[in-house]
Formats: structure tokens, sequence, C-alpha cells
């Protein structure tokens, strides 16, 4: 990548479109099969080697895979790169363990019960008074004795490993929680100094003159009387005694995966919890919810740090939320936010204990006569992802992927459009809640391209070198490549943005696929994630995890 305002490609010119392929899937629904509510997957994440992926349901718990495809070449992977050992065969993974990270609680604050009653109020213009006034007790009654914090897992993110244990944090509406998952040995006691047929309790021999006696003995070969002669009286040894004394030996015959949970992070946000995110100092993160970011140490678990707090004094002026938030990968320092409104805030943690103020910002500028009531909706940024080396960073809204160069705030440096054919049926998708999704995206390890999901189970992966035209569209299915869709030969260039020369592609994508299929908007792909060193994509269907390579 260069300094100036497109992504460049590999030398040799853009580099060929990818043919991916079907790796694995876990979870796989039969026909008709119908999809329980808390098995649907909430959270995809590996951890920065790649070789481990941890995916969060709707249940609250937490599932992990490990990569196997490595273990069997007869070293580490990077001992085979030193060693210029060619890995032909793609990654896969198996089920490795599951634990139940979160579970429902209940919830009070008494900010949000405040708001709540701001919104009844503006009913009461709607209705009659009389009725509006009692609707409004009752429901405040009910809500107060039902609101309740849902398990589900928003975000999950792997933190540094130590001592052949794994950790990651993983969070709900409200609550963040510190994992460790580490194997522990079985221990049993596999020889004794006697036969355990003979054995009573912890090693008393069993006799005539005991097994014969009235006496009550513990379970330790003790008895309730305190008294000396019912110890003489009861033990009794082989003729010639014992002849030998050997200690039980301790044997390790199997291990098992344990989850502990070290810490509990709560009770520092009053709205639901849309981002966490490991800084590079390896001992610090932040969360992030609608109004406020607060800055946490891992090993402290009772005291955060508000950093970025919106919330106007009143809350009728609030004009904008925050969406997502994320460090920097390899600058402690910096983090980036996005909003409602579809920018993007960098801030700098050296300028104040408070950062009001941003260090820059990221934002398009609106073109002329665009704008319609579904405007600022589809402008809201659900996700953003640094690049590999901190130098771009990419977004998603409803209907664009935007890459930004953190040296060029004119504006983005590509524009991708995910879905445009979606674009006349905002009304409908306004009815039925669909334009509110909120879609993840993801970069490859080497940075030349992005991806994100759609409707009907499909995904999007785009080439954002300079010269590319890939933009392929992929099923989360074991046939992968069904849906394409024939690409133009040269990506299209928004002459209304010619001034920070916007390249906006997929746009070519209608509402139907090459073969005459509807899309569904009732099946949605929300959750996916790029491995961090090889092409290969996991995603997540409904219940299902699809993992693709290329």
């Amino acid at each position: 990548m260069n300094g100036g305002d497109e992504v460049v490609a590999a030398p040799g010119g853009p580099p060929q479109p990818l043919e991916w392929k079907f790796s694995q899937v876990f979870g796989e629904r039969t026909a008709g099969e119908e999809v329980q509510e808390v098995d649907i997957i909430s959270a995809i994440e590996f951890d920065k080697t790649g070789d481990h992926l941890a995916t969060g349901d709707r249940g609250g718990r937490v599932v992990l895979f490990e990569r196997t495809d490595t273990k069997d070449n007869g070293g580490t992977r990077r001992d085979l790169e030193r060693m210029d050992y060619p890995i032909s065969r793609h990654p896969e993974f198996r089920y490795k363990t599951e634990f139940q990270s979160h579970e429902p609680e209940v919830f009070f604050s008494h900010e949000l019960l405040m708001h709540r009653h701001h919104y009844y109020l503006v009913l009461v213009s709607v209705f009659k008074l009389l009725i509006l006034t009692l609707c409004f007790f009752i429901c405040q009654f009910d809500y107060l004795k039902s609101l309740e914090i849902e398990e589900k897992i928003n975000k999950i993110r792997w933190c540094q490993t130590a001592n052949g244990a794994l950790f990651l944090l993983s969070t709900n509406d409200k609550t963040i929680k510190f994992w460790k998952v580490q194997e522990k040995k079985v221990k049993k006691i596999s020889e004794m100094n006697v036969d355990p047929s003979k054995a009573v309790g912890n090693g008393n021999l069993a006799s005539s003159s005991n097994l014969g006696s009235s006496k009550t003995h513990l379970a330790n070969g003790g008895c309730p009387d305190r008294s000396f002669s019912c110890l003489s009286n009861d033990i009794s040894f082989p003729p010639g005694g014992i002849p030998s004394l050997r200690l039980p030996q301790v044997t390790s015959h199997e291990t098992s995966l344990v989850a502990r949970c070290r810490r509990v992070y709560a009770h520092a946000h009053d709205y639901h919890i849309n981002s966490i995110s490991n800084n590079s100092d390896g001992e610090t993160f932040i969360s992030a919810d609608d109004l406020r970011i607060n800055l946490w140490n891992l090993e402290i678990s009772n005291q955060s740090f508000n950093i970025v707090d919106v919330k106007p004094a009143n809350m009728e002026d609030l004009t904008e939320v925050i969406t997502s938030a994320e460090f920097h990968p390899t600058h402690c320092n910096t983090l980036a936010y996005s909003s409602s409104k579809g920018s993007i805030r960098l801030i700098d943690l050296r300028q104040s204990a408070l950062c009001d103020s941003h260090a820059k910002l990221f934002e398009e500028q609106e073109a002329p006569g665009a704008r319609s009531f579904f405007t600022e909706i589809i402008a809201s940024i659900s996700d953003i992802k640094f690049g590999k080396d901190g130098r771009y960073i990419l977004s998603r809204d409803y209907m664009t992927l935007k890459l930004w160069d953190i040296n060029m705030d004119s504006g983005p440096v590509t524009t991708f459009q995910v879905h445009e054919y979606l674009r006349p049926k905002l009304c409908d998708l306004y009815e039925n809640d669909s334009i509110f999704d909120k879609f993840e995206c993801c970069l490859s390890g080497d940075g030349l391209r992005v991806a994100t999901g759609s409707y009907s189970n499909l995904f999007r992966v785009f080439g954002c070198g300079t010269g590319s035209t890939e933009a392929t569209t992929l099923e989360a299915s074991k046939n992968p490549m069904r849906r394409q869709v024939p690409t133009p030969s040269r990506p299209s260039r928004s002459l209304s943005s010619s001034i920070t020369r916007v390249v906006r592609r997929g746009a070519e994508n209608p509402g139907v696929d090459a073969n005459g299929n509807c899309f569904d908007f009732t099946t949605k792909l929300l959750h996916l994630a790029w491995h961090p060193t090889e092409n290969s994509i996991a995603c997540a269907a409904a219940n299902s995890l699809y993992m693709y390579y290329a």
C-alpha cells in the first residue's frame, strides 16, 4: 500500500480473482429442520495466529475450534516456513470445547426508565390522554418486572496466550467476562499397597474381627468413639505382617479442557455494549455502548475510565450514537469509533483523559440532491476494522463497504456497493426492520481483499488493489460459487467524487442471481471473519458455521 489515495496491488499487476472452495461446515441443518433461536451464531473471531476460532451464539455459549492440518506436518507452521516447506492443504478445524459464557440477567437503570418515560409521553399526543395514562402505568410496571438482559454474545476478542492457556473476552449487552481455557490432567490413584477388595475406608484391612464388629466406622477408617481401645481392637494384620510398604501411585490417564471465568467487568454501561477491543499493550481494552466508551485494565474488574462520552445534557438534543469502536493494531494510544451518521473519528488518548475532541474525522460528503428519508438510516456504520498495519480502516454501512486511508480525511479511498439492488426496496426493508440489520466486515491479512455479508446467506469478496475488478458473490453452502453474477471488466469511477477518486464497484448485482433465484431477506449473513494469514473465511448462516478457502 502506498501513501496516495489508492491501495497498491502486488508487483506484477492486480492479483487474479480468487476461486473459493468449500472447506467445512459445523452444525449443518437437515432439510426442513427448524433452527432454535438460542443456537443462532452471533459472533465469530479468529485469534492472531489463526490456529483457533471462537464463535458465540444467542444462547450465551462460546464454542472453540482448533486448527488440525498444521499438526500433521511434523512441526509448527513457523518451523515449516523456515524450512521453506510448502503447506499444501487448506486450513482445517475441529471442535475443541464449549462453555456457557453468559446467562440471562435482570438489569435496572434509572436513566433508561426516565428515557422510556419520555417516549411514552410523546405518544400522548396521538391517543386519548386517559387511555394512554393507564397504558403508561401498566406498561411501566410490566417493564420494571421484565427488564431482562438476554444472554446473547455480542462480541468475542482473543487475548494473549500464556503457559499453554487460551484467554478471551466475551460480552453480552451489559457484562464483559474474561475467560481462561486450559487443559487439565485427570489424576487417578493407580497402585495401592493392599488389595482393594480387602480394604475398608482409607486403607484399613477387612478381617473377621472388624467385619463382625457392631461399631460404626467412618469413611476414613476411624471410629466415632475416640477411645484408643476402639483402634486397637479393630485393626488386624495378616500373619507375618505387611511384607512391604508402598506409597500410592498417582497417574494421569487423560486430559480435559476446563474453562474458568477469571474476571467479570460489570455495571459500567447503561446502554447496550456494541464493541470490545483489545489494546496492543496487552494490558487494557475498551468497551463501547451507544453513548460512551470505557477503558479497562484486564487485571482490574471493579474500575473503568470513561474516555468518550457523547451524551448531551438534554437527551432530546441527541443526534448520533456510537456504533462501533476498535483500537489501532500497533499504536496503543490510538483508537477509532464510528457513529450512526456515517462518520469515523480517530482519537489520541495522549491528548486528554476525556477525549471530547477527535484527532481526525472521516466522513463522505453528501451528494447534492441525494438526500431522502432513508439517507441517515443507511449511512449508519455497523462495523469498522483496522487493516493489519493500521494504515487503513474498513467500514460497513447498510449499502456499502468503504476503505479509508487514515492519512487522507477528504473521503474514502474506495467504495464497494454490496447490494445496490435493494435501493428501490428500502420502504419494505424499513417496514420489516431489516434496514436496521448490522452487517460485519473483514479484511484479508495481506490487505488486498475485503469481505462482508448480505441477504439470502450471501457474502461478497472485493479486491482492493489498484486495477482490481474482483467482486465475487458467494453463498454460505457447500457450493459457494453457484450464485455467481458476471462482473464488468473495468470498475466504474464516480465523477461526482473525482476529488477523492472513489472507486465504486459491485453495483452490477441485480435483484436476482444468474439462475433467476429471488433473494431472501429473512436469511442474512451478518457475521464473518477472515483468517489472519491465509485466504480462508469463516461465516455464520443461522446456527451453521461455514468455512471456505481459496
